[in-house]
């Protein structure tokens, strides 16, 4: 796997659970071109030469204005997406945080959150690649 090919992109993912076992999932916005409204963790694009433990914990900070701490990392994930007609291989680094703090703000005023058990989680619209990270950190949890 040769990680410079041009058109890759490097992500990370953060599974947040709490003390009582609850995983925080985000519903995207209405706006978003890329799975609207769908349900999943929050996740982004790691900024050039970031590390990923760094950039998960970014993410969560912009998309939920939790703070976090690294647990460990449960996984990594790739999916190839479309952008402008063309392919792009994306590696997606998963792992599981503990929050610091507990109160979500989210960036757009249509995304909602939710704290759910795992025995929840097929109760939303959470697509399959989602549902994978978060299963991949109940198995290390």
């Amino acid at each position: 796997m040769d990680m410079d090919i041009p058109g890759e992109k490097r992500l990370a993912a953060a599974v947040v659970m709490d003390d009582e076992g609850r995983v925080l999932l985000v519903r995207r916005s209405a706006t978003e071109t890329f799975l609207p409204r769908v349900w999943g963790v929050p996740c982004g694009k790691l900024e050039p030469g970031e590390d990923a433990r760094d950039g998960a914990l970014r993410e969560l900070k912009e998309e939920t204005g939790l703070l976090g701490e690294i647990v460990r990392k449960v996984g990594e994930s790739s999916f190839v997406s479309d952008y402008r007609g063309r392919e792009t291989k994306n590696w997606q680094e998963n792992f599981l945080v503990r929050p610091l703090s507990r109160r979500v703000t989210l960036p757009c005023p249509d995304q909602t959150h939710a704290w759910l058990y795992p025995s929840e989680l097929t109760g939303v619209d959470i697509d399959a690649y989602n549902l994978d990270i978060v299963r991949q950190a109940l198995v290390t949890a």
